[in-house]
């Protein structure tokens, strides 16, 4: 069974005329892989959860059931926001443009996609408040005219430190917009 976030980096020939080379367009694919900063982070936390639930196991033996449920249950929203982790970034299929964040994903429709191009400005270093500069894939919507919304950066957790994945992973959501917007 393919993992859905590790099946965007499919091996394809640099000679074909494709510049999308998917089976099932359908399907919602992450143009590019998770950066080492995100399976990092959600490896650690994996590892806080695995301690979580050896203290589960041992306050069920040794002490209360209600308490180890407790623990128990922190430990799976431990579990589930490292998935949630990995999940977050930009995903693509004919049908529109989706950005996952941690707690919200949002879905856009070709038809309401304007523009999508990579643009130099400030950026957020890993999330964080603190600004460098770098570059932003923008995207420019048919309802916002006057605001474009980064969706990705070459400071967020997929890219730090990998330029040429961030060109790559540009290049792949520019070419999806480009075949599939229509209006």
């Amino acid at each position: 069974m393919p993992l859905p976030f590790l099946t965007a980096d499919r091996a394809f020939e640099a000679a074909d005329d494709v510049a999308l080379p998917f089976e099932d367009r359908e399907r919602w694919r992450r143009p590019y892989r998770p950066g080492p900063w995100r399976v990092g982070a959600a490896a650690l936390t994996l590892l806080l959860a695995s301690f979580v639930l050896f203290a589960a196991v041992i306050i069920g033996l040794t002490g209360s059931v209600s308490e180890a449920g407790t623990v128990f249950g922190l430990s799976l929203v431990v579990i589930a926001s490292a998935l949630r982790l990995l999940r977050v970034g930009v995903w693509v299929s004919d049908r529109g443009l989706r950005h996952v964040s941690f707690l919200v994903t949002r879905t856009l429709p070709w038809e309401r996609v304007v523009a999508v191009r990579t643009v130099q400005q400030p950026v957020r270093w890993l999330g964080l408040p603190r600004t460098v500069q770098g570059q932003a894939l923008t995207i420019v919507r048919r309802d916002r005219p006057e605001e474009a919304t980064a969706l990705l950066t070459t400071h967020g957790a997929d890219f730090l430190a990998r330029p040429t994945a961030f060109d790559r992973a540009a290049d792949a959501v520019e070419a999806w917009a480009a075949e599939n917007r229509r209006g």
